[in-house]
């Protein structure tokens, strides 16, 4: 059962993302928006819904953490919000907030019970997918292990209060298509129908069902998603880095460098603007690019240096200008 939470961070981003167009920086309060459903409508606030569009579909984290920290104070019963900070706390290795957050992502989905048990049952099943996350992190499989009972508990609340609700469908096909992937025996089918027919916005359940055919190796399948995810969020640095390792995955299995050769364009539109995504991301973003261009120039640069150096430098996020590939 050591692989029960095989990839926490890549799922915490499938969950936080409902685990990351910017909006300008004032909307009226009335048109305080709602990222998964155009009808029946919940309303979670301007600044969530503007960091969310920021992570998820401009990819542009460092503009999203500035709307994040406005939402503290004006989203403060948005448990979204307080998902998304623990997120960026895990990225940034910072246990203490991470597990902060966590409780204040329950403990805001525990006030929605009354006005809204749909997402007051979904939030608290992140909530505890959260502090399990930090769990596996800080004590292995085991202090992980026991948040599960009561994360899809919540979910199956959820589930059925409005079984095809967007938000719901994001959230549970995310979740059950990584356990899927990562565990033996599991099938991927259902978290794929759920994102296919039911999660909402689209770029992202496209996201996520290319994740997971990536990881299934059906990387034909995986192509045809993240594709149509970057028809809707052509800028996104995520879904250009997510295309070039489905290339590279694919050019690996088909013995084919004319697949290196696509790659190499998404890594590159991937790193275009380094500087507003985490500096971890860009370093191993770039070690990858590094590792693809070896396989194009039949070269044998020192990759995990240049990634090291990129690690080491100062600051959150990723530097202005990377190391040369000479």
């Amino acid at each position: 059962m050591t692989n029960l939470f095989p990839a926490p961070k890549r799922i915490i981003s499938g969950i936080a993302s409902a685990a990351v167009l910017s909006l300008s920086f004032w909307i009226p309060p009335t048109l305080a928006g709602d990222v998964f459903r155009t009808s029946n409508t919940h309303e979670i606030g301007d600044n969530t819904e503007a960091a969310f569009k920021a992570i998820f579909k401009d990819g542009n984290y460092r503009q999203a953490e500035s709307y994040l920290q406005q939402a503290e104070s004006t989203d403060s019963n948005e448990p979204l919000a307080y998902a998304m900070l623990a997120s960026f706390a895990y990225t940034n290795s910072d246990w203490n907030a991470l597990n902060a957050y966590a409780t204040k992502t329950l403990q805001a989905a525990q006030k929605l019970n009354r006005t809204d048990p749909l997402r007051s049952n979904l939030y608290t099943a992140v909530g505890h997918f959260l502090e399990g996350a930090s769990s596996f992190k800080q004590q292995g499989a085991l202090g992980a292990m026991s948040k599960l009972q009561q994360v899809f508990r919540y979910l199956d609340e959820a589930k059925k209060i409005a079984p095809n609700d967007p938000e719901v469908n994001l959230l549970k096909g995310y979740m059950d298509l990584m356990l899927a992937v990562n565990l033996p025996f599991s099938d991927p089918s259902q978290g794929i129908e759920q994102l296919e027919n039911y999660a909402s916005p689209e770029y992202l359940a496209d996201r996520g069902i290319a994740i997971g055919y990536r990881d299934l190796k059906r990387y034909d399948k995986a192509l045809e998603y993240v594709n149509k995810a970057l028809q809707q969020a052509p800028n996104n640095p995520d879904l250009h880095y997510l295309k070039a390792q489905i290339l590279v995955g694919q050019g690996n299995k088909q013995k084919s460098s004319s697949f290196f050769e696509s790659a190499k364009k998404d890594f590159q539109a991937a790193l275009s603007k380094p500087d507003q995504l985490p500096k971890g991301l860009v370093a191993q973003i770039f070690s990858e690019q590094c590792k693809n261009q070896n396989r194009l120039d039949n070269k044998d640069r020192d990759c995990k240096t240049l990634q090291t150096s990129i690690k080491n430098g100062s600051g959150t996020w990723g530097p202005v200008a990377l190391p040369r590939l000479d």
